[in-house]
């Protein structure tokens, strides 16, 4: 989330500077950076449970968190690329489909959450992993949309050498853009880490996480709203 944010000013630079071509080459060269950054990502998640118990956390809490965070490995990879999709689209104005189909995959989530957590007994296993599916099928999706849609034919040209130059330049913007994001969203994810060294951890953290979680539902509405000023 945090770094796909460079592609708010640089795609939104190109738009505006009518060189649309350079859209897709922004979007490919954030799809690969993204894919690379989120493989460290994936081992740190993979060494949730580990990591908890050094901080002190309640064993059953770290064991049930290290699993689900693992089952959730494949929504890290389809998230970044999902981001570049999104801001794609958002710098050239073509907001419905972005919204039409995360209406859809939303939709497709609960089916798929009941059927593996439900229906085929996987519990937290499953409703980490039907994030991972839904997100990937919100991927699929929009990618299916930049290719045959008319609207992207001067912005999507097609897979490019140039996605691999001025690495540097993204960097320059994604960096400072992820660190904002990290910041702002550790400062509530730090409340649920502590919760967990409290005296009855495992209330603690169910309640704080409920709490937070239905915060940041709240908090979406004004940060979907402030999409429309990028």
């Amino acid at each position: 989330l945090g770094m796909a944010s460079a592609l708010d000013t640089l795609c939104g630079q190109a738009y505006g500077a009518r060189q649309y071509h350079l859209l897709g080459v922004y979007k490919q060269r954030a799809m690969v950076i993204l894919t690379l950054v989120s493989i460290p990502l994936a081992v740190v998640w993979f060494y949730t449970g580990e990591i908890l118990l050094l901080f002190g956390q309640d064993p059953d809490i770290a064991a049930e968190a290290g699993t689900y965070a693992r089952w959730m490995i494949p929504a890290i990879f389809a998230y970044g690329l999902l981001q570049c999709h999104v801001r794609f689209l958002q710098t050239q104005n073509i907001v419905f489909p972005v919204m039409a189909s995360a209406g859809a995959a939303a939709a497709f989530h609960l089916l798929v959450c009941w059927l593996l957590v439900y229906v085929a007994g996987m519990g937290s296993k499953g409703a980490a992993l039907s994030n991972a599916i839904s997100y990937w099928v919100y991927v699929i999706v929009l990618a299916v949309y930049v290719r045959v849609s008319g609207s992207c034919k001067e912005t999507w040209t097609g897979f490019s050498t140039e996605a691999f130059r001025d690495v540097l330049s993204f960097f320059r913007l994604a960096v400072p853009s992820a660190l904002m994001v990290c910041l702002e969203m550790w400062s509530f994810e730090l409340i649920v880490l502590l919760s967990g060294l409290l005296p009855n951890p495992k209330l603690e953290t169910s309640v704080l996480s409920i709490s937070l979680n239905t915060a940041a539902f709240v908090w979406m509405i004004p940060f979907g709203l402030g999409s429309a000023i990028r």
